[in-house]
Parts: C-alpha cells; sequence; structure tokens
C-alpha cells in the first residue's frame, strides 16, 4: 500500500471541495496536523476515518486506499490487494478506537457538559442575590449529576462503537 499515493489522493480530493486541511480537520473531528500527515503519507487514516472520508468525499474506501479513482474492471482486483495491505499493516488499536468516538462523542454534544453549568451559576447568582445560602451550595451541586450522566451516555456510546455492537448483532 504506497502511503504517498494515498495522501496524493486525499489531498485532492480535500482541495476539489475547496477546503482548508484545518477545515477538514474540523469536520472530521481531528485536527489539521492529523490531515497533514496522512496528506504526506506518514500515516494512514484509521479504519473509522477512511469511511467517515469515504462518506465525505463520494468515493469508495477501495478507491481511497488505492490513491485513485477506479473503473469498474479494476475494482475487484484492487479491493481483495487493498483488504490484504490493510489486514497485515493495520495498527488501529482498541485505544485509537476508543479515543476517536470519546472526542467525536464529545465534539457533538459539547451543551451536555456547558448546560449544567450555566444553569448551576444561573442558580447561585440569584440565591446570592437574595442572600439564599442553601441554594448556593445546592446550585454548586447541579453540575455533579449533569457530569455523571453525560459521561455515562458517553462510555456507552464510545463502547458500544468501538466494540461494533451494531454489526455483531447483524451477524448473530
Amino acid at each position: 500500500m504506497d502511503t504517498v499515493k494515498i495522501g496524493k489522493f486525499l489531498s485532492e480530493l480535500r482541495r476539489g471541495r475547496r477546503l482548508t486541511q484545518e477545515q477538514l480537520g474540523e469536520r472530521l473531528g481531528t485536527s489539521n496536523k492529523t490531515i497533514s500527515r496522512w496528506e504526506n503519507g506518514n500515516y494512514m487514516p484509521p479504519v473509522e476515518m477512511l469511511m467517515e472520508l469515504s462518506t465525505f468525499f463520494g468515493v469508495s474506501i477501495n478507491e481511497i486506499l488505492s490513491g485513485q479513482r477506479l473503473e469498474d474492471s479494476e475494482a475487484q482486483s484492487a479491493a481483495e490487494e487493498n483488504l490484504k495491505s490493510v489486514l497485515e499493516e493495520s495498527s488501529f488499536s482498541l485505544e485509537d478506537r476508543k479515543n476517536y468516538f470519546t472526542k467525536k462523542w464529545k465534539k457533538e454534544h459539547w451543551f451536555s457538559f456547558v448546560f449544567p453549568t450555566l444553569i448551576a451559576l444561573a442558580v447561585i447568582i440569584v440565591a446570592a442575590a437574595l442572600n439564599k445560602p442553601i441554594w448556593v451550595g445546592l446550585g454548586c451541586l447541579i453540575p455533579v449529576p449533569a457530569r455523571i450522566i453525560a459521561y455515562n451516555k458517553m462510555m456507552s456510546y464510545v463502547e458500544y462503537k468501538t466494540f461494533d455492537v451494531e454489526n455483531k448483532l447483524k451477524k448473530s
């Protein structure tokens, strides 16, 4: 698998959409440095990112791994070759998957952490203005259960996605 060729292809796709590396990184939930590393051929995008890139750019994962657009006649042989290469070279660990889905959930649900804090601040300010110390104390506690609930939701999502429960259920 030619990572430099793949990187050049990803760069062409990104430029075809008139996006900077930073803009693409924001849309995918990663940094512009990571995009740069992919495009320079220093790193391969992880499996989940290959799926995201495929969907985003409207190309097949096979085309990304080939580093070029493929005709139907080329697709079958390239698919077999790419699958073998990916299986041999894959370094996307369980920890990487967990970190990826954690970041993705936090990016999509940031309000789950911010909103309870804002409510708590409002309660504290109003209670302090009305000289109600018990309510000030209660206001300080509001973010605690909200944070626990948000964290549990996040970890459920991460576990579900990391272990690919959906596909395992379909197979059984």
